[in-house]
């Protein structure tokens, strides 16, 4: 049997109920797996889940850079089984995801990895506005009926050989989402790894592995929307400078915004034109969204270097700052048992 390590980062106890439930999807997988949860530099949340869980998961504290990346290094280093499963630690995963990650993973043993698919959950429903191939900024993915080879998956719902994973480095530290803040670490690594692997290497897509999450009310905004584009902006920038995801890394992205200028404002419009004023909404947040990316990504390509600034660059510290501390030994785990989780 295929063993498999699940990894939570998490950063705060403001989510201390979505991580509880998280932690408790996991216990309850149709297939067994160890459950590391790695907290964010904040000793207060590390005792008390240490208390609640500590006793059916490993709880451990992030070893490298604040932030998502150095949180699924640390469990990275600390896991000890084949697979490396990675989900955020506001999601709550279907009873068989693991399961049917491992047998994707078993049909597709070449593929570089794989991922699942993530359902965003609007509590009374999605804003008239918001436009569905946005879905990626509240943390959803696109539906897709059938598995399928695919250039990235999404860092909330990876999985991914434990060696390979260790071989590339990980997750790339000072880059990607820390607290509430996102970057598209998610998208390098994937790149990074195809390159380390070579021509031709694809992950695998596996509508059938499925987490849920319910978007809160600090994402349901159009000023958070906009951010969120100019973040995503921002972070590809940095993204395609790096030597090893190559020239075309932003090629994807193009397509993608093709699509979204022709099947999605055309779709909006047509509604629009019918007497529904929420297809005109949705075509305005449509152009205001590419919009919010592309000055992010053109923000960053021009960013000048203040005088005297006391930091790095974050493709500096990409580049420069060791990633993954190859030497460490990996420490076998609990057994797992499908148990409650304590307040």
């Amino acid at each position: 049997m295929t063993s498999v390590s699940v990894v939570i980062p998490c950063f705060t106890e403001e989510r201390w109920e979505e991580i509880t439930r998280a932690v408790r999807s996991v216990l309850e997988q149709t297939h067994p797996c160890d459950v590391i949860v790695v907290v964010d530099h904040d000793d207060v949340l590390l005792d008390r889940l240490r208390r609640a869980v500590g006793h059916r998961a490993r709880v451990v504290p992030n070893r490298f850079a604040r932030g998502a990346s150095g949180g699924r290094n640390t469990g990275a280093l600390v896991a000890g089984s084949d697979l490396l499963v990675f989900m955020d630690d506001d999601e709550v995963a279907e009873p068989d995801w693991v399961e049917n990650l491992v047998r994707a993973h078993r049909r597709a043993p070449f593929a570089v990895g794989l991922g699942g698919a993530v359902e965003a959950r609007w509590p009374g429903g999605a804003p008239h506005w918001f436009p569905e191939e946005f879905s990626w900024t509240v943390g959803g993915t696109a539906p897709r009926p059938d598995d399928t080879d695919v250039r990235n998956v999404w860092g909330g719902n990876m999985a991914v050989r434990r060696d390979l994973f260790l071989q590339v480095g990980g997750f790339a530290n000072e880059f990607g989402k820390v607290g509430h803040a996102s970057q598209p670490e998610d998208t390098e690594l994937c790149l990074r790894m195809n390159a380390h692997v070579g021509t031709g290497a694809r992950w695998r897509f596996v509508p059938g592995a499925v987490i849920s999450h319910d978007v809160p009310p600090e994402r349901r905004t159009f000023r958070f929307f906009l951010r969120r584009n100019w973040l995503e902006g921002t972070g590809k920038r940095v993204m395609a400078s790096r030597s090893a995801t190559g020239g075309k890394v932003l090629d994807e992205e193009a397509a993608f915004v093709r699509a979204v200028l022709t099947r999605g404002l055309l779709r909006n419009l047509v509604v629009a034109a019918r007497g529904d004023l929420g297809g005109l909404a949705r075509t305005g947040a449509t152009v205001l969204g590419v919009g919010a990316a592309a000055l992010g990504y053109l923000a960053a390509a021009v960013r000048p270097v203040r005088a005297g600034e006391r930091r790095r660059d974050v493709e500096e510290a990409v580049r420069s700052l060791p990633l993954i501390d190859l030497s460490a030994p990996a420490a076998p785990g609990p057994q797992v048992q499908k148990v409650g989780v304590e307040a």
